[in-house]
């Protein structure tokens, strides 16, 4: 079986390497011609653990291949997955789907007879339809199918994701459309992965509902972390004990500044807009968008208050500017949000971060640092924005003697709750009361021992 994947972005690049490892023969198409020609020497064009490597394996495998050529890709393809980009639309809500039809107007030429159309990008129900309905009128003799795939991979565990989903989700409209997308996903099928056959408008929907409800479950946490912070109650803790129901579970139930990504915040507004165009709205996910636009102008407010009455000239180190850690995807990250305010403030700031790439709209008056303590170098304040590991395992020491000012906002509550005071910080977290630091010259140091030495 040969597979088309048109477009290299995440979720394509992501599927092309992921089913090649599954041994098909695999082309991706881009008409990006930079990113095509480092493709093809094995250079990864975005960061995701075990991509590389398995780009570079089945490469060498002659299992993947790249390309800008869509009609000889596509002529000879059984499978055509389309997985370009689904943006919003300008009025920052719509989704715009002007790429996905792009792509079926320069597939539809080369197809061939039974060719199976799947619809791998995160759209609206009833767009499957229309791709159908569009392939039908450029080419009205050819027998063809068209399915609906969502994808649920999570950016940082993307492979991971695709070789051990929770699901497979396959909506279609006729039999050889299952059959064959049955037959993409065997392998998963084969270790009891569940995979489940619906319409391609049930398919559609439940990729937009399931974000929706984890960003409506990180919302919910949020708010809570401001109850708990007007009661003296700890969020982790009461978090905890909601997580061992397990109606509830414990994931997405960690305290933060508000999601971000390329998913929660764009998938929640496009669906809040679709289901209101349908006289059908959704008030939880329309107040969850407006909750978390809010929550991350807050964070914000919530370091420059810290800073004191007087922020102009300090320096801060934001420590994480990501997302999320594991990523480079700096799309409506809470960070963004928080630098745009203090530069606003006349704050000077520094950044670290292992991934985010330094070129960043928002991102041009930050001073960058190739570690956390040189960011931190005569900082007022150091705020934990990423829980990227790295910043997990801090010398605090030596990060509290790189400071002009012991004062540490931890966004993540990577810290536990005391251990900074210990250190001689002044710490803020999120849904906990502030530990508020001894003097420095009076707090005993933990005596640091070499293991084996």
């Amino acid at each position: 079986m040969k597979i088309t994947i048109i477009g290299t972005g995440y979720v394509g690049l992501v599927t092309g390497v992921c089913l090649s490892e599954f041994g098909f023969d695999v082309t991706c198409v881009d008409k990006d011609d930079a990113k095509i020609e480092a493709l093809s020497n094995n250079v990864c064009p975005i960061y995701e653990p075990g991509v590389e490597q398995m780009l570079r394996t089945n490469s060498a495998a002659q299992r993947l291949h790249f390309t800008t050529d869509v009609g000889e890709a596509t002529s000879d393809a059984d499978v055509v997955f389309i997985a370009v980009g689904t943006p919003s639309a300008e009025n920052g809500a719509d989704v715009d789907l002007s790429h996905l039809f792009v792509a079926v107007n320069e597939i539809a030429p080369n197809l061939k007879r039974g060719a199976v159309v799947i619809v791998k990008c995160t759209v609206v129900a009833g767009t499957a339809a229309k791709v159908r309905k569009k392939i039908a009128e450029l080419r009205p003799d050819l027998d063809f199918s068209v399915v609906s795939n969502p994808e649920f991979l999570r950016e940082g565990s993307a492979v991971d994701d695709f070789m051990r989903p929770d699901r497979v989700v396959i909506g279609t409209h006729d039999e050889r459309g299952r059959d064959v997308a049955e037959h993409v996903y065997r392998p998963l099928k084969l270790q009891s992965t569940p995979i489940r056959i619906t319409s391609l408008e049930d398919a559609e929907l439940a990729k937009y509902a399931s974000n929706a409800f984890l960003a409506m479950k990180v919302t919910f946490i949020n708010e809570i972390a401001d109850l708990c912070e007007k009661t003296g109650a700890n969020v982790m803790e009461v978090a905890d004990i909601m997580g061992l129901d397990e109606r509830i579970g414990d994931r997405f139930l960690r305290a933060g500044p508000g999601f971000g990504g390329s998913c929660f915040p764009k998938d929640s507004r496009a669906l809040a807009a679709f289901a209101s165009s349908v006289g059908a709205p959704q008030r939880l996910v329309e107040t969850t968008v407006l909750v978390n636009e809010e929550r991350k102008k807050d964070m914000a407010r919530r370091v420059l208050a810290a800073l004191g009455p007087q922020p102009r000239g300090k320096t801060v180190a934001i420590l994480g500017i990501t997302f999320k850690p594991d990523t480079d995807d700096v799309r409506e990250s809470p960070s963004i949000e928080i630098v745009s305010a203090l530069l606003a403030a006349g704050v000077v700031v520094r950044a670290f971060d292992p991934q985010a790439p330094r070129d960043s709209d928002g991102l041009e008056q930050v001073n960058w640092a190739c570690d956390p303590y040189l960011a931190a170098h005569d900082a007022d304040a150091v705020v934990i924005a990423t829980e990227w590991n790295v910043l997990r395992a801090l010398d605090l020491v030596r990060l509290r003697e790189a400071m002009a000012h012991p004062l540490m906002i931890d966004l993540r509550n990577v810290h536990k709750r005391k251990e900074p005071a210990r250190y001689g910080f002044t710490y803020v977290s999120i849904g906990r009361s502030i530990a508020e630091a001894p003097h420095y010259a009076d707090v005993e140091r933990p005596e640091l021992r070499v293991v084996g030495g």
